[in-house]
């Protein structure tokens, strides 16, 4: 599906999607529960999570849909599973431990660009530890059962390793610890898994020695469905919303159903916008944006990789100068080449970019227009998208169908907004 943005602006308030991270770890930890339970999760379901859906379908689990949410009916002990991850890498690595505490063997597949994405780290810990492996990469076969005990992985390549084990170790005979071998990136994620653990009732003690956390897991625990659990509201597709309204000086933009208590990494949107220029306010879960000044920043990637797309966009509409992205280096193993195809996006609408092998440097100015190849990644129609509005021609967006993987809803709410997007034939 190709769809063309026309320039334009886009005004009024539009609610906040629930956020894919807290839905994937509340789904797991729901079907791994003793009890189950009502999770206020509403179809239609993005592709990541209608996957895991999917796969916990195969592990055993049962969902019921109502108007208001999902019945979670827990898993049933499997002999064997097929885990088809789709395109979604959290659901990979956040089940391949799960699936076998659960399961006496599983076969996993994948699609798009995931059987490409690194899991070898995972694969060697697991290996190590009761599971045996037919590869280390997709498609797989797995066999065994996942036994506690000593891990002892990086914590720089993917904080979703680390989230996955701390799912599953609850769930083994053994206590277990994990220790981190280097620093921990993408630590807000790990906060997320930890908060959502704890509301299920799970026990685990956190210690750092030198800056680098330790976990401590008992085992043989049993998950307990919450009486009261909610879906954060996402700051990540928030982002899209919000860098639109920082870039119209007279039309302010509001998302609201945005906790600023949530533990998601991405809500410093609103600190990098300011710093860039926009005026924000909030209340009552709704955040406000317009433009002030548009000024240049620089920003590390290191915690928020998802965020690059759009505020390389915002980047290239700022004031004559150069902003840069450091610490980027691990979008490199994204849905795309992240920092290739957010460079080839902005050059493709008239943007100057620089390209290095941990970040870009973005200079401001003007954006012309054009055709864009979103390389089948959803943040990069997005972006694509919003940079539409700014540009002095339309943009045409070639594999806009990406955008089902996190937000099926997107063009929808854009037009609702007053954005001008039509299907195309180009």
């Amino acid at each position: 599906m190709n769809i063309t943005c026309y320039p334009g602006t886009l005004a009024g308030t539009v609610r906040a999607i629930p956020s894919k991270s807290d839905a994937h770890r509340k789904l797991i930890c729901a079907a791994c529960s003793e009890n189950g339970g009502f999770l206020p999760l509403r179809a239609p379901f993005c592709d990541d999570i209608a996957a895991t859906i999917r796969c916990l379908r195969s592990l055993g689990a049962d969902f019921r849909e109502a108007d208001d949410g999902l019945f979670v009916t827990p898993v049933r002990r499997q002999a064997h599973a097929l885990l088809d991850c789709g395109e979604s890498g959290s659901t990979l690595r956040f089940l391949l431990p799960v699936a076998m505490c659960l399961c006496g063997s599983i076969s996993v597949t994948g699609a798009g660009r995931l059987p490409e994405r690194p899991i070898r780290t995972l694969t060697d810990a697991m290996s190590a530890h009761g599971v045996q492996f037919s590869q280390a990469s997709l498609p797989l076969d797995a066999a065994g059962s996942l036994r506690g005990g000593v891990y002892e992985i990086p914590g720089n390549i993917s904080s979703q390793f680390l989230s996955g084990l701390l799912m599953a170790l609850p769930l083994c005979a053994e206590d277990s610890i994990i220790r981190l071998t280097t620093p921990l990136q993408s630590a807000a994620y790990v906060d997320m898994t930890l908060q959502t653990l704890r509301l299920f009732g799970a026990e685990i003690a956190v210690s750092e020695t030198g800056g680098i956390p330790e976990y401590r897991i008992k085992g043989k625990q049993m998950l307990h469905f919450p009486e009261h659990i909610e879906i954060d509201g996402d700051w990540s597709n928030a982002a899209f919303w919000l860098t639109a309204g920082a870039l119209q000086a007279d039309s302010p933009l509001t998302v609201s159903g945005l906790s600023p208590d949530s533990t998601q990494g991405d809500k410093a949107i609103c600190g990098i916008l300011q710093q860039a220029g926009a005026e924000i306010s909030e209340r009552c879960g709704a955040v406000t944006v317009s433009c002030n000044r548009a000024l240049n920043f620089d920003v590390s990637m290191e915690e928020i990789p998802d965020l690059l797309p759009i505020l390389a966009v915002r980047a290239a509409l700022s004031a004559e100068g150069a902003s840069h992205f450091l610490h980027a280096e691990r979008l490199r193993l994204k849905e795309s080449d992240r920092l290739t195809a957010t460079a080839n996006l902005l050059r493709a609408i008239g943007g100057r970019v620089d390209e290095l092998p941990d970040g870009l440097t973005v200079y401001g100015g003007q954006l012309l227009g054009g055709t864009v190849d979103a390389q089948n990644d959803h943040r990069l129609v997005m972006a694509a998208a919003i940079a539409a509005l700014r540009c002095g021609q339309p943009v045409t967006i070639l594999g806009a169908e990406a955008v089902n993987k996190s937000y099926p809803g997107f063009f929808d709410d854009y037009r609702a907004l007053g954005g001008n997007a039509v299907p195309s034939d180009t």
